[in-house]
């Protein structure tokens, strides 16, 4: 490098030569060619440092490559023009390690925000896939909730149907449960699409308290819901009330929606036919869950989506850490659908 004079016109340069910094970061490959070519006979060697290093950290590898070798070139002409003696050497070698040095503090600020903002899509990435996992929950919810539901409403307007000449007070009893069926089918789906509003109608992305859960003590009220829509259910409830009551979130709530299932699928496909229920289970232990009823060979009720509920259901399971089977017996006159799910002990 040229020695530089301490004269006010080197004053000036230098400090007109510092203000292109202003506009390093809208033009930081013009701004560092600039000042590099400057540095060469003018007192800029530090601003033309803060622009390398702006390339460096703001621009492709590429290009910051080559205004890098541009700026290397000073140090080069330098032992080309003052021959290879030791001034020559060292001041040329001090060069390359500020090049170096200005260049490598780029390169460390660019990984640094680049890996932010791999680790901000990857924030996002899982924020989706929570978002598209709790939607698929509440898909499976809207399922075994609504199917049970509709499935009274199908099963009593079909004897409604079947057998318009019956006595008013059947036909009083079976309008009593489609009216109910209706009105609790219309609440349960307010509720899950309130949920599904929540996190558009909340700009930071928050959440109101999910629609209430079932649990295993409530498996009870299921099987009176069933026997009063006319279901003729032989239920065994095999584990104190105290231990159902306090058995884990999941557990209950996937036990529940596997009899929600077992009995709406009979309503379905054995219409007027004796169900079996067995829940049997203790804390710290397998609570085992057996529905059976038999086959019939008429044409079964045709309800939309027959067939999903025990797909879904067999897939909770697997994630609550336990298995469901059905099918239909070797016979050919029972079917039954059986599950276990783990139990922890408290």
């Amino acid at each position: 490098m040229s020695a530089y004079s301490g004269t006010a016109p080197a004053l000036l340069v230098s400090v007109a030569g510092s203000a292109l910094l202003w506009w390093r970061r809208r033009r930081p490959v013009a701004v560092a060619v600039v000042l590099v070519l400057l540095s060469a006979v003018w007192p800029l060697i530090p601003a033309a440092l803060v622009a390398l290093a702006t390339v460096a950290a703001m621009r492709p590898p590429r290009t910051a490559g080559a205004v890098t070798a541009l700026a290397l070139v000073p140090s080069a002409l330098y032992v080309a023009v003052y021959g290879p003696g030791p001034r020559a050497l060292s001041t040329a070698l001090t060069g390359a390690v500020l090049v170096g040095g200005a260049v490598g503090w780029g390169l460390f600020v660019r990984g640094l925000r680049e890996r932010a903002e791999q680790a901000r899509r990857e924030a996002d990435l899982r924020a989706e896939h929570a978002r598209r996992r709790e939607r698929e929950a509440i898909a499976h919810e809207m399922h075994d909730t609504l199917a049970h539901r509709l499935s009274l409403l199908s099963v009593h307007a079909g004897a409604l149907r079947v057998n318009p000449g019956a006595p008013p007070a059947q036909v009083r009893q079976a309008a009593e449960v489609i009216r109910d069926s209706a009105h609790q089918a219309l609440e349960e789906l307010q509720q899950l699409l309130g949920v599904l509003r929540t996190p558009a109608a909340g700009g930071d992305g928050a959440r109101s308290s999910s629609p209430p859960q079932p649990v295993l003590g409530d498996v009870t009220r299921l099987v009176e819901e069933a026997r009063t829509a006319g279901t003729d259910v032989d239920f065994v409830l095999d584990c104190a009330p105290a231990d159902a009551d306090g058995a884990p979130t999941a557990t209950g709530r996937t036990a529940y929606r596997i009899v929600q299932e077992a009995l709406t699928n009979a309503r379905k496909h054995a219409p007027g036919q004796p169900v079996r229920l067995v829940v049997r289970g203790t804390p710290g232990a397998d609570l085992t869950i057996e529905v059976t009823n038999p086959v019939t060979t008429g044409s079964p009720s045709r309800v939309p989506g027959s067939g999903l509920g025990l797909i879904g259901l067999t897939e909770r399971a697997a994630l609550a850490g336990g298995e469901l089977r059905h099918g239909v017996h070797d016979d050919g006159t029972t079917h039954s659908v059986r599950a276990r799910l783990p139990w922890p002990a408290a």
